[in-house]
C-alpha cells in the first residue's frame, strides 16, 4: 500500500520512519547532534529508471577516465605531484598501485542535473560519506512509502569489493590477518559509517578509534597489542593525516605514510583514491581533453559530455559564471560562487580549507525544488551522488541544500513510484 505524503502529519511520519532506524543503532544521525537541525528528511523524491540508469552510466564511464589518468599520475615526476598540490609527505605513497582498473575501492561522484544533462562536479574518492544513507536508510524509507528502492541489494557490492581488496593485497604480498577499521570515535557520522562498512565487509576485522592507534618504526599498532595492523580501513583523509603530529611534536602522520610507502601497512581506500580526490585531477583531465591528448575519441566524448571546464587558474572572469574550490576541500568548505563579472553570489562562511590551492570550474545550475521539513516547506538545490564500488556504479543518493552543498545539507530519500 502506497502511503501518500499528505495523509500523515510530518512530525508523526518522521518519527514513524526514523525511530525504528535509530533503535537499530546503524543510522543515528538523522538529527544533527551539533545544532539539532534535521538532517534526514521524512519524505521521498521520485526518480525514473531511465534517470537512475543515466547516473550509473555516467559514473562508470567517469570511473574509467579517472582510473586511466591516475595510472599516468602515479608514474609522474615529483614536479607533477607538486604542481597538482599533493603534500610532499604523500609522494612516495602515491606511487603505490593496488588495482589499476578502478580509481578507488569506494567513491562517490557528485552531479548536477542540468538542462544540458548530467555534469560531474567532484569525485569523493578518499573518504566518501553518505554511504549508510544510500545503501541502508533509503531502503527503509522506500519500504515505509511502498515505493521501489533504486538501490535495492546494492550492499552486496560493498561485501564483494572488500573481499576483493583483501585478496588483491594478498596477491601483492601483503599479510592480511590483522584488519582494523578506524575513525574518530566522537564523530557520530564517521564512526557510524565506519562501523557499517565493517559490518558489510565480511572481513575478520575490528573497530578501533584513531586515538588508540600507535605509530611505530616497524608498523601501526593498536595500543596494548603486540602485533602490527596489516590492513587499515580509515575514515580519515590522507591530506589531514599527512600534517598530523603527536602532542610532543612527532610527525606521526608522515611516519604512517612512510609505513604505507614501505608496504608495511595496506590501506583502504588505496592511495589511488587520494589521488582522484584531488580536484586538480579534474583540471588535468580537462587540460588533456582540450589539447586532444592521451584519451581516445570515445573517452574525449565522455569528458565533453559529463565533465566541466576546470583549471588551476581563473580563466572565467568576464566570460562565464564560475566556482572556486579548494583542491582538497570537503563539505562545501571554502567554496565561492561567482558571476562572470567576478561578483560573488555565494560563499562558504567556515574557516577550513582557505589556505589550499584552488581549482576553478564553470558554474552550472542545480535543480531547485521544494520539500516538507520539520520547519515547514523547505526550498533548496539538489545534488546527486552515485557511488563507484570497485569500478562499478552502485547506490544513488541525493542531498538538498543551499546553493553550496555543505554541512547543512539534508538527506533526501529517493524512490521509484509503483
Amino acid at each position: 500500500m502506497i502511503r501518500l505524503l499528505r495523509q500523515t502529519d510530518y512530525a508523526k511520519r518522521r518519527e514513524e520512519i526514523y525511530s525504528p532506524i535509530r533503535e537499530e543503532k546503524i543510522f543515528t544521525w538523522d538529527i544533527d547532534a551539533r545544532d539539532q537541525e534535521e538532517f534526514a528528511l521524512a519524505t521521498i523524491y521520485p526518480v525514473s529508471e531511465l534517470f537512475v540508469s543515466s547516473l550509473r552510466t555516467a559514473t562508470e564511464k567517469l570511473g574509467e577516465i579517472f582510473a586511466k589518468t591516475i595510472r599516468i599520475v602515479q608514474k609522474g615526476s615529483e614536479e607533477l605531484f607538486q604542481e597538482l598540490g599533493f603534500p610532499q609527505e604523500t609522494w612516495a605513497t602515491l606511487r603505490l598501485s593496488v588495482a589499476d582498473h578502478t580509481p578507488t575501492l569506494l567513491g562517490r561522484f557528485d552531479f548536477a542535473h542540468t538542462p544540458n544533462g548530467l555534469k560531474m562536479l567532484e569525485f569523493n574518492s578518499d573518504t566518501p560519506s553518505k554511504v549508510v544513507e544510500a545503501f541502508y536508510v533509503n531502503q527503509k524509507v522506500c519500504d515505509y512509502f511502498g515505493w521501489q528502492n533504486p538501490n535495492h541489494d546494492q550492499s552486496r557490492m560493498l561485501t564483494d569489493s572488500f573481499q576483493y581488496i583483501r585478496k588483491r593485497y594478498q596477491q601483492l604480498g601483503y599479510p592480511s590477518k590483522h584488519i582494523t577499521f578506524s575513525s574518530l570515535d566522537w564523530h557520530i557520522e564517521d564512526s557510524g559509517t565506519t562501523r557499517y562498512l565493517l559490518q558489510q565487509s565480511g572481513l575478520p576485522a575490528t573497530f578501533v578509534p584513531l586515538s588508540k592507534l600507535v605509530v611505530q618504526q616497524d608498523g601501526l599498532y593498536v595500543r596494548g597489542m603486540d602485533h602490527p595492523i596489516d590492513i587499515l580501513f580509515r575514515f580519515h583523509a590522507l591530506e589531514i593525516l599527512a600534517s598530523e603530529k603527536s602532542k610532543s611534536g612527532f610527525p606521526v602522520g608522515a611516519q604512517l605514510l612512510q609505513l604505507i610507502a614501505q608496504k608495511k601497512l595496506a590501506i583502504i581506500n588505496p592511495p589511488s583514491g587520494f589521488i582522484s580526490q584531488n580536484k586538480a585531477i579534474q583540471a588535468l583531465i580537462w587540460n588533456l581533453h582540450e589539447q586532444n591528448m592521451f584519451f581516445t575519441t570515445d573517452e574525449h566524448e565522455i569528458i565533453e559530455t559529463y565533465m566541466l571546464p576546470s583549471y588551476l587558474e581563473n580563466v572565467f572572469t568576464g566570460k562565464k559564471p564560475y566556482v572556486r574550490k579548494p583542491i582538497f576541500g570537503r563539505n562545501g568548505g571554502a567554496i565561492t560562487l561567482y558571476e562572470k563579472d567576478g561578483t560573488i553570489t555565494s560563499q562558504d562562511d567556515g574557516q577550513a580549507y582557505w589556505d589550499q590551492a584552488m581549482m576553478y570550474q564553470e558554474k552550472v545550475p542545480l535543480e531547485e525544488i521544494e520539500v516538507e521539513s520539520m520547519m515547514g516547506s523547505y526550498r533548496g538545490w539538489l545534488l546527486w551522488g552515485c557511488f563507484l564500488v570497485d569500478g562499478k556504479a552502485s547506490a544513488i543518493t541525493t542531498r538538498i541544500s543551499d546553493r553550496i552543498t555543505g554541512d547543512s545539507s539534508r538527506f533526501l530519500p529517493i524512490g521509484l513510484p509503483l
